[in-house]
């Protein structure tokens, strides 16, 4: 018999914690360029507006921490969790995520251009975030708000969107292998026809024809 190539995404592998990590004892734990954290827990701190770069993050957890108006430039962060995090208007250039869970946290207007993301899964709300030009390998987007947010020219494998906002989200130019669309509203999308490679299942494949119809010039009477 013939293989049957499965059409299925990889789902995200979960970080990897070796013992608990310990509370953060700042300043010595301050994100600062060059930093080296391993290891280690924040809870309720803020980082708002901190100008990061050239920092490795490693085996650590993130409790309320605020990053609002942050900038990082190659910042790389692995098995990590951020967890009702504030991270709205973040600015993120050649930033590495790997084996990372953002559960609860608010994105709106961030930006993750040139990034990488592998094994991560996000849920909360991400409106208006940019992810132009970024990578993207076994991801997951579950109940997240994605209202115009911004995925053009950005590379897809194995990723899930599940109970997603997609209304008005740019997809132009972007290349998808084995990305699902499951249950998502999809009204006004752009880029639809640079979809190929995907499989959308639920009422947003009705919204996703509607769109690919717009953008091919079609008009639809009832």
């Amino acid at each position: 018999m013939p293989s049957v190539i499965s059409t299925r995404p990889k789902p995200p592998a979960p970080p990897r914690f070796k013992g608990t990590p310990r509370p953060a004892r700042l300043p010595d734990d301050d994100l600062v360029e060059d930093a080296m954290i391993r290891g280690v827990e924040y809870g309720g701190v803020s980082f708002a507006g901190q100008h990061i770069e050239l920092a490795e993050v490693e085996q650590t957890r993130f409790d309320s921490v605020r990053f609002t108006g942050a900038r990082t430039r190659q910042l790389v962060i692995s098995d990590a969790e951020f967890t009702t995090c504030d991270l709205a208007q973040f600015r993120a250039e050649d930033t590495s995520l790997i084996r990372t869970v953002v559960t609860g946290s608010r994105l709106t207007g961030s930006s993750w251009s040139k990034s990488h993301f592998l094994d991560v899964t996000f849920d909360g709300r991400a409106d208006m975030s940019h992810w132009r030009h970024s990578v993207f390998k076994a991801a997951a987007f579950t109940d997240c708000n994605l209202r115009q947010a911004d995925f053009q020219w950005a590379s897809l494998r194995d990723v899930t969107f599940t109970n997603c906002e997609l209304t008005g989200t740019q997809f132009a130019h972007a290349e998808m292998t084995r990305v699902r669309f499951e249950n998502c509203t999809m009204h006004d999308i752009g880029g639809g026809q640079h979809l190929k490679g995907a499989t959308v299942q639920g009422p947003g494949a009705m919204e996703f024809a509607l769109a690919l119809a717009r953008d091919a010039g079609i008009r639809i009477e009832p």
